[in-house]
């Protein structure tokens, strides 16, 4: 039976789409102690047939991800994968990566309702990503009455991640949302005894020590690791964010129906100011995305994020971007951060 006893270091890298997080840094990151995270979502971008065959390419490409990883983790730590419920592949991915041996599942962008019936027969960790104790009540009391499972953790995430936001749109804009640690707090009382681990913008020792005081057993973070040698996105997605400052953050509407937090460039200025850029190609990728209405397609946003391109790409990112200007590599992060929390 899989634990979290592997986690010798209480961080989970978050997973990141489309390509920033695949196998390269999450068995960096799970070779240090960590659990290490690889985004399934579009995960057959790079594949030559991607266009033409997604569903196909992404269970190729998944097998690929999850075989590297392991290989680099030499057995330490744990890999996951995330898995978003509004991706039209959900489930297909979900049972892939059982089948592949992975660790633990994560999933967000919708309640994961049927997470434990996917799962089924599998010793895989299942874990929802929540953004209030009400959700991790749900969850919990519906897991348990629909399939007698009780998720194996849980993730909190605040209003300060990057990505999409389980939050209502004007909550974060205004900042009415409540604070992270105030949320970690709901979510440890309903889940009882259930791992709690803390996500949105945690960055440093300090915010890791304030989530295990306010109950969690340990923390995620995503944006700090994309400007590890590592990261599997390009050097050209590396330094548009390290030359990022909080001024260039925005909360920006994306096709998936949440708010999104990630950087104001040319393409999100314009699509805030009403532009629309028709898909070209649609492979159908969210459930609620409609090609004859959004305003620009996710998907090829964030690949040509992924290639570096400023003009046409979608960076995702965390409220604390402004504070990464370096680069370093996943094993000085690691240490940096166990050195930090633990002082």
């Amino acid at each position: 039976m899989k634990t979290l006893d592997k986690l010798t270091v209480p961080v989970i890298q978050g997973g990141m789409g489309v390509g920033i997080s695949l196998g390269g840094l999450a068995g960096a990151v799970a070779r240090e102690g960590g659990m290490g995270v690889i985004s399934t979502a579009n995960i057959g971008f790079r594949e030559p047939d991607f266009w033409q065959n997604a569903e196909e390419a992404g269970r190729r490409a998944l097998r690929k991800e999850i075989e590297k990883a392991r290989e680099i983790a030499g057995g330490n730590g744990l890999i996951a994968i995330n898995a978003m419920v509004a991706t039209t592949n959900f489930a297909d991915m979900v049972k892939l990566a059982c089948e592949c041996g992975i660790d633990a599942i994560i999933s967000g962008a919708g309640l994961p309702l049927e997470l434990p019936e996917l799962t089924a027969g599998s010793d895989v960790l299942i874990a929802p990503i929540v953004s209030s104790g009400r959700a991790a009540k749900t969850l919990k009391r519906m897991w348990g009455k629909r399939h007698d499972h009780e998720p194996d953790f849980f993730v909190v995430e605040g209003s300060q991640a990057g990505g999409h936001l389980g939050f209502a749109q004007e909550d974060v804009e205004n900042g009415s949302a409540l604070p992270l640690m105030d949320i970690v707090a709901d979510v440890v009382q309903e889940a009882d005894k259930i791992p709690v681990f803390a996500a949105g913008s945690i960055f440093d020792g300090a915010d890791i020590r304030k989530a295990l005081a306010a109950g969690a057993k340990g923390v995620q973070i995503a944006t700090r690791f994309i400007a590890c040698e590592e990261c599997d996105a390009s050097q050209g997605f590396k330094d548009v964010i390290l030359g990022a400052s909080d001024e260039d953050v925005m909360i920006l509407k994306s096709p998936v129906g949440m708010p999104g937090r990630g950087l104001r460039t040319p393409l999100m200025k314009k699509v805030a100011a009403g532009q629309r850029f028709a898909p070209e190609t649609c492979i159908g990728c969210i459930h609620t995305c409609n090609p004859a209405e959004t305003p620009y397609c996710i998907n090829r946003a964030l690949i040509e994020g992924y290639n570096g391109n400023y003009e046409e790409g979608l960076f995702f990112c965390g409220s604390n971007v402004g504070r990464i200007n370096k680069m370093t590599t996943v094993k000085a992060l690691m240490e940096e951060l166990s050195s930090e929390w633990s002082k």
